[in-house]
């Protein structure tokens, strides 16, 4: 299954899977894009502080923002 919040909140975000892991610019996508795997739960990521500390993003030709893992750090609800 899907790790809970309290386990992300604690371990970070990881791509598991996937590539990478795939942020959403606003709050409107992110609820939009959560919507369809059940209720969804918006995490705030400090995107400005990761690229300060030498994170790498990159955006996809839909506009999607991508990155390889969001440490604890840098997440809140």
């Amino acid at each position: 299954g899907k790790p809970s919040v309290p386990v992300i909140l604690q371990e970070g975000l990881s791509k598991m899977r996937r590539h990478h892991v795939h942020l959403s610019r606003d709050l409107e996508t992110a609820k939009r894009v959560g919507a369809r795997h059940g209720v969804p739960v918006v995490l705030v990521v400090d995107t400005a502080r990761m690229a300060a500390d030498g994170h790498t993003f990159y955006v996809s030709d839909n506009g999607v923002w991508l990155t390889d893992s969001v440490p604890a750090t840098y997440l809140s609800v």
